[in-house]
């Protein structure tokens, strides 16, 4: 992990600080990683054939505009010359077709009977299933069989635009290219029976497919296996009348087809009893043009089945280089797809129960911490009524600074107030110092740092217990005492206050308010019982001045030093605990930007300092138990799930729009009912309003996701060897006096 040496910046370099810590490139590649599983998931939903997938048909439809011969002529119709002409299967001649496919079970065996008897099949194919189950394909061409183009989605075309259709087609070509290596002049329409019922909707498609070249293809006898009638059922419905030459229809997907294969083999053991042969609609045109050159008498001659002829169909065209490459990476696409949708359900599944798990585990945990520290008997030991230090670091905080050393002069506890201005050129320093405040002492230093200037507050502190803050923070009067009591147990080495944001009356304020109620105050709860709190908040913590001098101090080392002295403490064998009501108010920042800057620092800086420490994981005593509890905890639940919790929003979004709507829309509410119902429980426990909760589920869809972009953006920065500076936020002061006490 990259360490950062850190300055604030000059009110002259803001800008470029500011555009450096958001680098454009890295930005982009978090994006496009989210868009690009968006685009996975997109392509998964539409093969899946579920948006769009209109399956209303007309049935009372007038035909004016159809052609009386077509409307009773043979099931094959094309349009030579642009004029629409129908051809019917010779008598004695069996066309087996086949609609729906293909289906990674019920095509193979179909073929498996088909190669059996000698018969060729025609199957029209349906696109998305092309892109999802290409072996099936490429094992139909091979074997002789013919294809035709049952669209891509499985839509009635009658309902769809010009663009629409041409779309459908051009799509499930592409499929068959990238496949088998070819393209197809046969089209059946999903949904159409025999030409009988063409009407005024579905006519112009045709037509138009005409156009293109296409052979629309109908049948004359329906076996209805999609009912699942029975094996002879089928065998009877799929019979001709009169030794007809026949159109035959069955399916070889769409659901369970096992009485279809059943059925199969004693339909052509019969039709061969009677005398028919077998071919697909290429060899049915053929034969039905050789019978129109010839007469009669070239009715009986044989026609092209699996055992004669060239095993080729003359409606296959081998695909262009274009349409080859454009089907294959369309083929490589959908592999993708289909690995990716299920493995990121897999995964999100085990995030979601994690989450859930967290929610649970933080209620336990939180109301245990709360009854445990709140009853009358408990007690850290001895009151702590010795002074304490307070170190104040400030860098040009002129709007703040006075607010902040007021609070803290009203403390119920002795205090002294160290305030270490580093290098402001704001006058911060003459501001603290003209406010004749007793125990204040004014430090000046050049420009170094946070870290630096903490440091030397603790350096120069003259008591045992040092109290931290921001520059920008409040201190109720009794924040201090309630802060520093613990300390009457030796073996705590650091406290934890609980931090309130302030300016809470805009919408990124409130958001700010229930994220630091529910999320961090209730965190704290659960990592102080489990002995491994992650951090000490900047805005309100104390510590053992000789534990954090033999810790060596406030390191440099990561942008988050607040939490690096936190885990140093946890390896060097001190306790750190929660103080719940040792209150002090904040100022939060005012703007999306400041906003991102601030987590992005935070998000990055927690990264840096799990890095750092990462040896505790192996270690022993207080360091392992850190190590081994805390560290993964922290892991799991500020890295892991975050990153993945977009993903989880776009899968119920997915979910929503492909696969059911209601179940998914009431999924995600009883996910929100949970986190309404902790974050309640969270401003229960802390004496917070609960009208700020009516923000919460436009939290959760609004301010939640920049918080996942802004860690997805420090996580790609970290992935990359990224450095990122300090970023000075801008103050305006707002947090003072009337919200000192408040709730």
């Amino acid at each position: 992990m990259a360490a950062s040496r850190r300055r604030h910046a000059t009110p002259g370099r803001i800008g470029r600080v500011g555009r450096q810590a958001v680098p454009r490139p890295r930005v982009i590649m978090a994006l496009l990683l989210l868009l690009g599983l968006v685009c996975m998931m997109l392509l998964d939903g539409y093969l899946r054939a579920e948006v769009g997938n209109d399956q209303r048909v007309r049935s009372d439809a007038s035909a004016d505009t159809v052609p009386g011969d077509v409307l009773e002529g043979g099931p094959i119709l094309s349009f030579p010359g642009g004029t629409a002409r129908t051809q019917s299967v010779p008598d004695g001649t069996i066309v087996l077709t086949f609609d729906d496919g293909p289906d990674p079970e019920w095509s193979g065996k179909v073929m498996d009977v088909l190669a059996e008897n000698d018969v060729p099949g025609t199957f029209f194919l349906v696109g998305s299933m092309i892109s999802r189950y290409p072996d099936v394909v490429r094992r139909m061409v091979e074997e002789g069989n013919e294809v035709g183009v049952h669209t891509f989605t499985h839509v009635d075309l009658s309902y769809q635009s010009e663009a629409r259709v041409k779309r459908e087609i051009a799509q499930t070509q592409l499929a068959l290219a990238g496949a088998a290596g070819i393209t197809t002049t046969l089209f059946r329409a999903p949904y159409s029976s025999k030409t009988e019922a063409i009407d005024d909707y579905s006519w112009p498609v045709y037509k138009r497919l005409g156009a293109m070249g296409y052979t629309s293809v109908f049948i004359d006898t329906d076996s209805e296996d999609w009912q699942q009638p029975g094996v002879s059922k089928i065998v009877e419905w799929a019979t001709p009348k009169d030794d007809e030459g026949a159109s035959v229809l069955f399916h070889d997907a769409g659901g369970d087809r096992s009485e279809t294969l059943a059925a199969l083999p004693k339909y052509i053991a019969k039709m061969k009893a009677k005398g028919y042969t077998f071919t697909t609609v290429s060899g049915a045109q053929q034969d039905a043009a050789a019978d129109g050159d010839e007469g009669a008498e070239a009715a009986g001659a044989a026609r092209p089945g699996r055992a004669q002829g060239d095993p080729e169909q003359a409606s296959h065209r081998p695909a262009d280089t274009a349409a080859l490459w454009e089907g294959r990476a369309l083929l490589a696409a959908v592999a993708v797809a289909e690995w990716t949708v299920p493995g990121l359900a897999v995964v999100l599944a085990v995030v979601g129960v994690a989450v859930l798990g967290r929610f649970g585990m933080m209620l336990l945990l939180a109301r245990r911490h709360h009854r445990q520290r709140n009853r009358r008997r408990f007690s850290w030991g001895p009151e702590v009524t010795g002074p304490v230090s307070v170190v104040v670091p400030a860098y040009n905080e002129k709007e703040c600074i006075a607010g902040t050393l007021n609070s803290l002069a009203a403390s119920t506890h002795p205090i002294e107030i160290v305030v270490v201005d580093d290098g402001s050129t704001d006058g911060t320093a003459e501001i603290a110092e003209s406010l004749g405040l007793p125990g204040v002492r004014v430090i000046r230093q050049e420009n170094a740092g946070k870290s630096a200037a903490l440091n030397n507050g603790v350096r120069q502190a003259r008591h045992d217990i040092v109290v931290m803050m921001d520059g920008d923070t409040v201190f109720e009067p009794d924040a201090v005492h309630q802060l520093v009591q613990p300390f009457a147990d030796p073996g705590i080495g650091a406290v934890a206050g609980n931090a309130k944001v302030g300016n809470r009356s805009t919408m990124i304020g409130a958001w700010q308010h229930i994220e630091y109620v529910m999320g961090f105050n209730l965190d704290r709860r659960m990592y102080d019982l489990l002995r491994c709190m992650p951090t000490i908040p900047g805005a309100i913590g104390a510590f053992r001045r000789r534990a954090v001098l033999e810790a060596g101090g406030m390191s440099e080392d990561t942008l988050a030093e607040d939490t690096d002295i936190t885990i140093a403490l946890h390896r060097a064998g001190w306790r750190v605990v929660y103080a719940e009501h040792a209150r002090a108010w904040t100022e939060a920042p005012a703007s999306l930007g400041q906003l991102w800057r601030q987590r992005y620092r935070w998000s990055y800086g927690t990264m840096q300092a799990l890095w750092k420490h990462r040896r505790s994981v192996t270690d022993r005593g207080p360091s392992g138990r850190f190590g081994r509890v805390g560290m993964p905890l922290v892991v799991l639940f500020q890295i892991v799930t975050p990153v993945f919790a977009p993903l989880i929003d776009v899968f119920t979004v997915y979910a929503m729009v492909f696969v059911d709507f209601r179940v998914s829309l009431l999924a995600w509410l009883a996910v929100l009912a949970v986190q309404l119902f902790c974050a309640a429980y969270a401003f229960r426990l802390d004496r917070e309003k609960y009208r700020y909760l009516l923000m919460l589920p436009l939290q959760q869809l609004a301010y939640r996701q920049l918080m996942y972009l802004v860690l997805i953006h420090s996580c790609v920065t970290a992935a990359t060897g990224g450095r990122l500076r300090w970023q000075k936020l801008k103050r305006t002061g707002e947090v003072g006096a009337p919200h000192v006490g408040a709730s």
